[in-house]
Protein backbone atom coordinates (compact mmCIF):
# COMPACT_ATOMS: atom_id res chain seq x y z
CA UNK A 1 0.00 0.00 0.00
CA UNK A 2 3.13 2.34 0.45
CA UNK A 3 4.19 1.19 -2.84
CA UNK A 4 1.42 2.60 -4.53
CA UNK A 5 0.89 5.81 -2.35
CA UNK A 6 -2.03 4.67 -0.40
CA UNK A 7 -0.42 5.46 2.60
CA UNK A 8 3.08 6.67 3.73
CA UNK A 9 5.83 5.18 5.97
CA UNK A 10 4.66 7.68 8.98
CA UNK A 11 0.63 6.76 8.59
CA UNK A 12 1.74 3.37 8.94
CA UNK A 13 3.74 3.38 11.64
CA UNK A 14 1.01 5.39 13.64
CA UNK A 15 -1.82 2.89 12.63
CA UNK A 16 0.52 -0.53 13.85
CA UNK A 17 0.94 1.27 17.04
CA UNK A 18 -2.48 2.52 17.59
CA UNK A 19 -3.86 -1.38 17.04
CA UNK A 20 -0.69 -2.65 19.80
CA UNK A 21 -2.10 0.05 21.71
CA UNK A 22 -5.48 -1.33 21.58
CA UNK A 23 -7.32 1.50 20.43
CA UNK A 24 -10.67 0.97 18.63
CA UNK A 25 -10.79 2.15 14.85
CA UNK A 26 -13.25 2.09 12.26
CA UNK A 27 -12.11 1.83 9.35
CA UNK A 28 -14.53 4.38 6.44
CA UNK A 29 -15.15 5.31 3.43
CA UNK A 30 -16.82 4.56 0.04
CA UNK A 31 -17.58 1.36 -1.81
CA UNK A 32 -14.35 0.10 -3.59
CA UNK A 33 -11.90 2.35 -1.40
CA UNK A 34 -9.91 -0.53 -0.31
CA UNK A 35 -11.34 -0.50 3.37
CA UNK A 36 -11.30 -4.40 3.69
CA UNK A 37 -8.05 -4.14 2.47
CA UNK A 38 -6.95 -1.71 5.02
CA UNK A 39 -8.93 -4.04 7.64
CA UNK A 40 -6.29 -6.52 6.55
CA UNK A 41 -3.28 -4.46 6.92
CA UNK A 42 -3.96 -3.76 10.37
CA UNK A 43 -5.03 -6.87 11.90
CA UNK A 44 -1.83 -8.04 10.61
CA UNK A 45 -0.55 -5.75 13.87
CA UNK A 46 -2.52 -7.31 16.18
CA UNK A 47 -0.24 -9.94 18.15
CA UNK A 48 0.26 -13.29 17.82
CA UNK A 49 -1.30 -14.35 21.38
CA UNK A 50 -4.19 -12.84 21.46
CA UNK A 51 -7.24 -14.51 20.51
CA UNK A 52 -9.37 -12.69 17.71
CA UNK A 53 -13.10 -13.24 16.39
CA UNK A 54 -13.91 -12.28 13.29
CA UNK A 55 -17.37 -12.14 12.00
CA UNK A 56 -18.36 -11.26 8.35
CA UNK A 57 -21.02 -11.57 5.44
CA UNK A 58 -18.68 -13.41 3.52
CA UNK A 59 -15.31 -14.55 4.21
CA UNK A 60 -12.97 -12.05 3.25
CA UNK A 61 -10.12 -11.28 5.97
CA UNK A 62 -7.23 -13.43 5.93
CA UNK A 63 -5.82 -12.82 9.16
CA UNK A 64 -2.32 -15.23 10.01
CA UNK A 65 -2.71 -15.54 13.60
CA UNK A 66 -2.73 -18.96 15.58
CA UNK A 67 -5.54 -17.82 17.77
CA UNK A 68 -8.06 -16.65 14.97
CA UNK A 69 -12.27 -17.57 15.31
CA UNK A 70 -13.87 -17.04 11.90
CA UNK A 71 -17.49 -16.55 12.17
CA UNK A 72 -19.59 -15.75 9.07
CA UNK A 73 -23.56 -14.72 8.41
CA UNK A 74 -25.79 -17.13 7.31
CA UNK A 75 -29.10 -16.41 5.08
CA UNK A 76 -32.55 -18.44 5.44
CA UNK A 77 -33.11 -21.31 3.90
CA UNK A 78 -36.11 -21.52 1.39
CA UNK A 79 -38.42 -21.99 4.37
CA UNK A 80 -37.33 -18.52 5.66
CA UNK A 81 -35.72 -20.81 9.10
CA UNK A 82 -32.03 -20.76 10.09
CA UNK A 83 -30.60 -17.08 9.52
CA UNK A 84 -27.69 -16.13 11.04
CA UNK A 85 -27.43 -12.86 11.28
CA UNK A 86 -24.06 -10.25 12.13
CA UNK A 87 -25.86 -8.91 15.51
CA UNK A 88 -25.92 -12.18 16.23
CA UNK A 89 -22.72 -13.53 15.76
CA UNK A 90 -21.42 -10.35 17.57
CA UNK A 91 -23.66 -11.02 20.71
CA UNK A 92 -22.57 -14.66 20.65
CA UNK A 93 -18.43 -13.47 20.03
CA UNK A 94 -18.88 -11.77 23.95
CA UNK A 95 -19.39 -15.82 25.46
CA UNK A 96 -16.34 -16.61 23.31
CA UNK A 97 -13.54 -14.54 25.47
CA UNK A 98 -12.48 -12.55 22.85
CA UNK A 99 -9.13 -10.00 23.09
CA UNK A 100 -10.20 -9.09 19.89
CA UNK A 101 -13.37 -8.66 17.84
CA UNK A 102 -13.12 -7.55 14.33
CA UNK A 103 -16.37 -7.26 12.07
CA UNK A 104 -16.23 -7.15 8.70
CA UNK A 105 -18.39 -4.50 7.68
CA UNK A 106 -21.15 -2.95 10.31
CA UNK A 107 -24.15 -1.67 7.97
CA UNK A 108 -27.16 -2.66 10.57
CA UNK A 109 -28.64 -2.50 13.84
CA UNK A 110 -25.37 -5.05 14.88
CA UNK A 111 -23.81 -1.37 15.44
CA UNK A 112 -25.37 -1.29 19.06
CA UNK A 113 -23.92 -4.59 20.44
CA UNK A 114 -20.37 -3.25 18.43
CA UNK A 115 -20.09 -0.64 19.86
CA UNK A 116 -21.28 -1.96 23.45
CA UNK A 117 -18.35 -4.26 23.02
CA UNK A 118 -16.02 -1.75 22.72
CA UNK A 119 -17.34 0.05 25.65
CA UNK A 120 -16.94 -3.10 27.90
CA UNK A 121 -13.79 -3.95 27.88
CA UNK A 122 -13.00 -5.49 24.66
CA UNK A 123 -10.69 -2.51 23.16
CA UNK A 124 -8.74 -2.77 20.11
CA UNK A 125 -11.43 -3.79 18.20
CA UNK A 126 -11.87 -2.83 14.14
CA UNK A 127 -14.47 -2.60 11.95
CA UNK A 128 -15.96 -0.91 8.72
CA UNK A 129 -18.34 1.42 8.14
CA UNK A 130 -19.89 2.88 4.45
CA UNK A 131 -19.63 7.07 4.84
CA UNK A 132 -18.07 9.63 2.86
CA UNK A 133 -16.37 11.57 5.04
CA UNK A 134 -15.35 10.96 9.21
CA UNK A 135 -17.87 13.61 10.21
CA UNK A 136 -20.20 11.43 8.31
CA UNK A 137 -18.79 8.15 9.83
CA UNK A 138 -20.08 9.36 13.31
CA UNK A 139 -23.86 10.16 11.49
CA UNK A 140 -24.15 6.88 9.86
CA UNK A 141 -23.12 4.67 13.31
CA UNK A 142 -25.75 7.04 15.24
CA UNK A 143 -28.37 5.99 12.43
CA UNK A 144 -27.81 2.51 12.30
CA UNK A 145 -27.93 2.41 16.68
CA UNK A 146 -31.40 4.06 15.61
CA UNK A 147 -32.08 1.21 13.35
CA UNK A 148 -31.63 -1.69 16.20
CA UNK A 149 -34.94 -1.01 17.51
CA UNK A 150 -33.92 0.26 20.93
CA UNK A 151 -35.54 3.91 21.70
CA UNK A 152 -32.01 5.64 23.11
CA UNK A 153 -31.97 9.26 23.17
CA UNK A 154 -29.57 11.14 20.98
CA UNK A 155 -27.22 12.20 23.29
CA UNK A 156 -26.89 8.49 25.25
CA UNK A 157 -26.33 7.10 21.13
CA UNK A 158 -23.24 10.17 20.30
CA UNK A 159 -21.48 9.52 24.10
CA UNK A 160 -21.68 5.46 23.18
CA UNK A 161 -20.04 6.28 19.87
CA UNK A 162 -17.65 8.86 21.28
CA UNK A 163 -16.32 6.90 24.35
CA UNK A 164 -16.11 3.26 21.83
CA UNK A 165 -14.14 4.79 19.30
CA UNK A 166 -10.96 5.91 19.44
CA UNK A 167 -9.98 6.38 15.71
CA UNK A 168 -11.30 6.75 11.89
CA UNK A 169 -9.28 5.96 9.11
CA UNK A 170 -10.62 7.36 5.60
CA UNK A 171 -10.32 5.98 2.22
CA UNK A 172 -11.13 7.61 -0.87
CA UNK A 173 -11.43 6.84 -4.63
CA UNK A 174 -10.02 10.11 -5.80
CA UNK A 175 -10.73 11.33 -9.19
CA UNK A 176 -7.63 9.68 -10.82
CA UNK A 177 -8.92 6.21 -10.08
CA UNK A 178 -6.24 5.62 -7.34
CA UNK A 179 -7.19 4.42 -3.68
CA UNK A 180 -5.70 6.86 -0.77
CA UNK A 181 -5.90 7.18 3.23
CA UNK A 182 -7.41 10.54 3.09
CA UNK A 183 -7.79 11.41 6.77
CA UNK A 184 -6.83 9.94 9.68
CA UNK A 185 -8.99 11.25 12.61
CA UNK A 186 -9.12 10.98 16.18
CA UNK A 187 -12.39 10.85 18.29
CA UNK A 188 -11.88 13.23 21.42
CA UNK A 189 -15.15 13.07 23.00
CA UNK A 190 -18.42 15.25 23.60
CA UNK A 191 -18.60 18.70 23.67
CA UNK A 192 -22.54 19.69 24.43
CA UNK A 193 -24.23 18.11 22.05
CA UNK A 194 -20.97 17.30 19.63
CA UNK A 195 -18.43 14.96 19.22
CA UNK A 196 -15.37 16.66 18.70
CA UNK A 197 -12.99 15.36 16.14
CA UNK A 198 -8.95 16.28 15.30
CA UNK A 199 -7.54 15.12 12.25
CA UNK A 200 -3.44 13.97 12.99
CA UNK A 201 -2.80 12.95 9.18
CA UNK A 202 -5.05 14.79 5.85
CA UNK A 203 -4.87 14.79 2.13
CA UNK A 204 -2.72 17.25 0.18
CA UNK A 205 -5.39 18.24 -2.20
CA UNK A 206 -3.91 21.78 -2.98
CA UNK A 207 -0.27 19.80 -4.56
CA UNK A 208 -2.39 19.43 -7.49
CA UNK A 209 -2.72 17.25 -10.34
CA UNK A 210 0.18 15.80 -12.98
CA UNK A 211 -0.19 15.91 -16.63
CA UNK A 212 -1.33 12.45 -16.36
CA UNK A 213 -4.36 13.91 -14.55
CA UNK A 214 -2.78 11.74 -11.00
CA UNK A 215 -2.62 13.64 -7.53
CA UNK A 216 0.69 15.00 -6.38
CA UNK A 217 -0.15 15.21 -2.89
CA UNK A 218 -0.25 12.23 -0.49
CA UNK A 219 -1.97 12.35 3.44
CA UNK A 220 0.32 14.27 5.25
CA UNK A 221 0.36 14.68 9.38
CA UNK A 222 -1.51 17.80 10.42
CA UNK A 223 1.43 18.23 13.74
CA UNK A 224 -1.33 18.15 16.08
CA UNK A 225 -0.53 15.63 18.95
CA UNK A 226 -3.00 12.67 19.04
CA UNK A 227 -4.26 12.36 22.87
CA UNK A 228 -4.30 8.78 23.38
CA UNK A 229 -0.29 9.50 22.88
CA UNK A 230 -0.34 9.49 27.23
CA UNK A 231 -1.27 5.40 26.58
CA UNK A 232 1.62 5.02 24.19
CA UNK A 233 3.55 5.87 26.82
CA UNK A 234 2.32 4.21 29.87
CA UNK A 235 2.66 0.90 27.54
CA UNK A 236 6.14 1.62 26.36
CA UNK A 237 5.32 2.11 22.75
CA UNK A 238 7.54 5.18 20.93
CA UNK A 239 7.20 6.74 17.65
CA UNK A 240 9.73 8.13 15.88
CA UNK A 241 9.61 12.20 15.40
CA UNK A 242 9.38 12.31 11.84
CA UNK A 243 5.18 10.79 12.30
CA UNK A 244 3.96 13.81 13.25
CA UNK A 245 6.29 16.26 10.58
CA UNK A 246 9.17 16.31 13.17
CA UNK A 247 7.60 16.80 16.50
CA UNK A 248 8.42 15.27 19.06
CA UNK A 249 5.84 13.98 21.82
CA UNK A 250 7.96 14.72 25.07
Amino acid sequence: MIGLGTLIPETAELLEACVRARLNIIVSGGTGTGKTTMLNVLSSFIPEDERIITIEDTVELQLQQRHVVRLEARNANSEGRGAVSIRDLVRNSLRMRPDRIVVGEVRDAEALDMLQAMNTGHDGSLSTVHSNAPRDTLSRLETLVMMSGIELPLRAVREQVSSAVDLIVHLSRLRDGTRRVTSVTEVLGMEGQTITLQDIFDFDFAAGVDRDGRFRGHVRPTGVRPRFMDRFDELGITLSPAVFGGYISR
